[in-house]
């Protein structure tokens, strides 16, 4: 008896290691201290030089349910990306530049090709946001967990100068609310996708032409990385003032949370169009407006607010980052919350 026969497989983990090199190494920064492959990742405090008064700021995540449909449809190359995305872009919020991820993989086996795709869009994401991608753990799980399964989740550091923190704290009544185009349904709300959908490799693989693509397609669609949009407004010489990721639990859950006490943020449904994956969901599953709103992000990923003499340079920056961006209300004096009118 070895440990290969007990279901853990080294070889295949030092195989993984050699495969996923070439992708981790395009996301290096000249402050990556160390190589893959060490115990830990190292990242010089060159970064934050020139700034007064630096602060880190961290972030978690997963992807969830959504790795479901990968599985089905064994699409693995874009699902890092929604690992990183849901990271980099919480940090964001916050005024911060990330600087580096580390990713954490558990599979029933450990299959190298298949590790490798999936790190590759981890270092797609990395690429995206700016992050060097400085280490992680592929943990090999047999009998915990299909052969054919695996999860993913990652962890993101940022950096912000403290007074440059977004809190909501100055927000007031008259700034006006912009809100980023989402991709689709990002990586939130999928056990109730799966309910409203046959979760078949013949369903996935079905061509709509209301989409303009297969379902498969639609759904698996990466989460957007708003970094480079952010850091553009902020090159632009805007304060962003208050700044929410549309993630689980949708407006009514994420808004409020980047509002201070008397203040309530007023969002027109009317002000830009709803994808038409999102109509399609609420049609086929008879989910009331109310719940989708709830759960998903409706086709805006991040809601940000600015004062009202900034709008034009905000949409212009968020333009140049090659992203989608539209007026969807304002801000009102009130209790704390949104209205969705």
């Amino acid at each position: 008896m070895d440990y290969k026969n007990s279901g853990v497989d080294i070889e295949a983990g030092y195989k993984s290691v050699e495969l996923m090199k070439k992708y981790v190494q395009g996301t290096m920064r000249p402050e990556v201290l160390s190589g893959l492959g060490g115990f830990s990742g190292a990242f010089s405090m060159k970064a934050f030089q020139g700034m007064e008064n630096p602060t880190l700021v961290s972030g978690t995540d997963g992807v969830g349910t959504k790795l479901k449909l990968a599985f089905l449809l064994d699409k693995h190359d874009t699902i890092g990306i929604d690992c990183v995305a849901m990271c980099v872009n919480d940090i964001a919020c916050a005024g911060a530049e990330p600087l580096f991820f580390l990713d954490y993989i558990a599979c029933g086996k450990n299959h190298p090709e298949k590790i490798a795709t999936i790190v590759s869009g981890v270092a797609e994401g990395c690429k995206q946001s700016g992050a060097a991608l400085i280490g992680g753990e592929t943990a090999e799980h047999p009998g915990l967990m299909p052969e054919d399964e695996y999860d993913l989740a990652g962890f993101a550091v940022g950096v912000v100068d403290e007074k440059d923190i977004i809190t909501g704290a100055d927000l007031k009544a008259g700034d006006v609310l912009i809100g980023m185009a989402s991709s689709g349904v990002h990586s939130n709300g999928f056990s109730l996708v799966r309910k409203i959908f046959p979760m078949t490799k013949e369903s996935l693989e079905t061509y709509y032409d209301e989409l303009g693509k297969t379902l498969g397609e639609a759904l698996l669609a990466p989460t957007k990385i708003y970094v480079r949009a952010l850091r553009g407004i902020r090159e632009a010489g805007v304060r962003v003032k208050a700044c929410s990721h549309i993630t689980g639990g949708g407006f009514y859950e994420n808004v409020p949370r980047m509002l201070p006490e008397g203040r309530h943020a007023v969002i027109r449904k009317d002000s830009y169009e709803v994808p038409a994956i999102f109509r399609m969901m609420a049609r086929e599953g008879q989910v009331e407006e109310k719940i989708m709103y709830n759960t998903y992000n409706m086709g805006i990923g991040m809601v940000l607010a600015v004062d009202a003499a900034d709008v034009d340079k905000t949409l212009a920056a968020i333009g140049s980052a090659k992203e989608s961006a539209y007026v969807i209300g304002e801000i009102k004096d009130g209790e704390k919350g949104v209205t969705l009118c």
